[in-house]
């Protein structure tokens, strides 16, 4: 089952980069993570409420899961839209690709849980190969003036992620319902969501193209509905380290739309990155060799 969940977060987040690349524009940053969200959260509250699977968390923990909320559905996606509209999508993923090590560095510092030399291996070679596979991009960096700004951005979501999911994972240890916490948290979400438009006086605007409102319905049902109880499923199947290793395999995923959509050329150096990132995820998940059975296999 989990391989089956990995596979589906990589495939469905991969593809959510693009996606929001197409909601900047008309309608402000904040009005649409809350168009996301607001209807991410109708959506899974009454699929819930249906199968009578919606059980309130007991009131000790609404304040970690209003935290959750505002960790992965809202601060980091205001980081993630914000930083969309002075970098390229497949930089942006790039950078949320960090998530592997800050979630390394989060349990170390919350827990205690020294992060395995294995998983800081992989981590490292695959951010190395998406650094390559992004050269150009990175490079430009340095002539953009707001791309300071967007990198800072990027990494702030990042890193609001990366404590979410140590929130859910520590509430699934805890024995508390992965889709109805969820819901609860995402309803948090938009709440903050909601008195940030207002306070900032945002207009409720509304872009009606085809563009805008697909990207808003896969945004909302597949990347949020489906790819967080996917990846938060995993993050208690395997633990929020080895999880977030999915971050280094979405820009794969965007890159492919990149190519298709937004004239991604391919270089020398984004083979050889494209070669390193699929290394890392051999390293994180073959099987170890080890050396005494290397020495067996000599022996016989």
């Amino acid at each position: 089952m989990a391989p089956l969940l990995f596979v589906l977060t990589v495939l469905i987040w991969g593809t959510t980069w693009y996606a929001i690349k197409l909601q900047v524009g008309i309608v402000p940053a904040e009005v649409s993570i809350l168009y996301r969200f607001a209807l991410a959260a109708i959506l899974l509250l009454g699929l819930l409420a249906l199968r009578r699977r919606l059980p309130p968390p007991p009131s000790k923990h609404w304040l970690t899961v209003g935290a959750q909320g505002l960790c992965l559905f809202c601060c980091n996606f205001l980081c993630f839209y914000y930083a969309a509209g002075m970098l390229p999508s497949g930089i942006v993923s790039v950078v949320f690709a960090m998530a592997t090590l800050f979630n390394a560095a989060n349990g170390w510092l919350l827990h205690g849980n020294r992060p395995s030399a294995r998983v800081m291996l992989a981590g490292a070679v695959g951010l190395v190969g998406l650094v390559l596979l992004f050269a150009d991009e990175i490079r430009a960096l340095d002539t953009t003036p707001e791309g300071g700004l967007g990198l800072l951005l990027a990494l702030t979501g990042t890193y609001c992620f990366s404590l979410g999911n140590f929130l859910s994972a520590r509430h699934q240890r805890l024995g508390l319902d992965l889709p109805s916490t969820t819901a609860y948290a995402m309803v948090c979400g938009v709440a903050a969501l909601g008195a940030i438009v207002l306070v900032r006086g945002l207009p409720l605007t509304f872009d009606p193209s085809p563009v805008y409102a697909g990207a808003l319905l896969y945004l909302a049902i597949p990347g949020s509905v489906v790819g967080f109880l996917a990846y938060l499923a995993l993050v208690g199947r395997w633990g929020p380290a080895r999880a977030s290793y999915a971050t280094v395999l979405f820009p794969l995923v965007a890159l492919t739309v990149s190519t298709l959509f937004e004239g991604y050329a391919w270089s020398a150096e984004a083979v050889l990155g494209l070669a390193l990132a699929l290394g890392g995820n051999l390293i994180m998940f073959g099987k170890p060799i080890r050396l005494h059975r290397i020495a067996q296999a000599r022996q016989t």
